[in-house]
């Protein structure tokens, strides 16, 4: 982000929530060809599936890496990288001819795609902070939240066209469009922040020794935890238990997204008035009663038509909680802001992954997995509420 961009804000925002995008677009896109890659490369779903739990991992991976040489670099230099990596990987996957060359390059693609994702909170908070970069970043957060209600249906589009090959070429395109934007628009006349030339290991012991801020992280993590609980069980709460239709589940999922957009746009305005860090609290406040709710009704009154507005209020608060604690842990980096989204980046991918995959051991119940959304959130909760600052506002260290 360069000074004679960084008053565009809108324009800004739009072009990092398309490079952020990337991430559940590699995701999603490609679902619904999951059948026809199987078929193709002679291997059961189980298998092809997979390649999101590898894509995940790398992923956050990708991130430890990226984080420290953004930070020494400069954030153009790797996350420009990163997409020319995450390009050539996607369209090398699209002529994959077996399963284990395929998870090969999904894991190319991911190192690439953890560059890339890692820069753009380290790209915010090298221009903004405090109310201003909560602001900036629940403005990314609206712009983006959309990517995942799309990519499903874009992904059938593409498979119907172009077969589960074009998913990938499309993905390989959309990275060009996007590193081309981002270097003539966002890194523009870019220069690097004056940061020490120190190491990485030393820059990552300056970030995990920041306790206050680690509060942060593990609140991002178990927040984002809540939500990939119920994206991983969603199909088994509305189709299995309440018996749902595939095209009624699609309307009822993107509820969710709805309200996430609401609640983008409601903490953009609450911004102007309040603190991240009080928002936050209240964000997570609703969402822990709204789960509450949700045990009620699966206790006593167990119809889908109650359970939809308690579950939509429970992930919605999720457009609140984000950018605000996105904006509370970058406050503390002035400088290694690279390092500490590496590091707040991974905790959240895989202390989320590792949660969900746990929950496989659940009992097959949608109150099982209600009372485990409970306990992140509440977590969540009880990590920010512990909180020994004192101030609204973070102290930048």
């Amino acid at each position: 982000m360069s000074p004679t961009t960084r008053h565009n804000h809108p324009l800004i925002a739009a072009l990092l929530a398309m490079t952020m995008a990337l991430g559940p677009l590699a995701l999603d896109t490609y679902l619904p060809a999951f059948p026809a890659i199987a078929d193709n490369l002679n291997v059961s779903i189980h298998q092809v599936s997979l390649t999101i739990s590898v894509y995940v991992f790398v992923l956050a991976f990708g991130q430890l890496f990226g984080g420290p040489l953004s930070d020494r670099f400069g954030r153009d230099k790797i996350m420009l990288a990163g997409l020319s990596l995450f390009t050539v990987a996607s369209l090398a996957v699209s002529y994959a001819s077996s399963i284990n060359e395929f998870l090969l390059l999904r894991t190319l693609q991911a190192f690439g795609g953890g560059w890339v994702m890692v820069c753009v909170p380290a790209l915010v908070r090298d221009r903004l902070s405090g109310r201003e970069a909560a602001r900036f970043f629940s403005l990314i957060g609206l712009l983006m939240v959309m990517a995942p209600a799309i990519a499903p249906s874009l992904g059938s589009l593409l498979l119907k066209h172009l077969g589960w090959n074009g998913i990938f070429m499309f993905l390989s395109l959309y990275s060009i469009l996007i590193l081309l934007l981002l270097k003539l628009i966002v890194f523009r006349g870019y220069r690097r922040p004056d940061h020490p030339h120190v190491s990485g290991l030393t820059r990552y012991k300056a970030v995990l020794s920041n306790r206050p801020a680690m509060r942060f992280m593990l609140t991002g993590g178990f927040g984002f935890s809540v939500m990939l609980l119920f994206i991983t069980h969603s199909s088994f709460i509305y189709q299995h238990h309440f018996g749902v239709s595939p095209d009624t589940f699609a309307l009822l999922f993107g509820a969710n997204v709805v309200l996430m957009m609401i609640m983008n746009l409601t903490n953009r305005r609450l911004l102007n008035h309040f603190a991240p860090a009080r928002i936050l609290r209240w964000a997570l406040t609703v969402q822990v009663s709204g789960i509450v709710l949700l045990l009620l009704i699966m206790q006593f009154f167990p119809h889908l038509w109650l359970f939809v507005p308690a579950m939509v209020l429970t992930i919605g608060m999720l457009g609140a909680v984000s950018p605000n604690i996105q904006a509370c842990y970058m406050e503390y980096f002035p400088q290694h802001g690279g390092t500490a989204a590496a590091v707040m980046g991974a905790t959240q991918f895989s202390l989320a992954g590792l949660i969900s995959a746990g929950s496989a051991l659940l009992p097959e119940s949608v109150t099982a997995i209600v009372v485990a959304m409970g306990i992140c959130s509440a977590i969540a909760l009880l990590l920010i509420s512990g909180h020994k600052n004192g101030a609204e506002e973070p102290v930048a260290h």
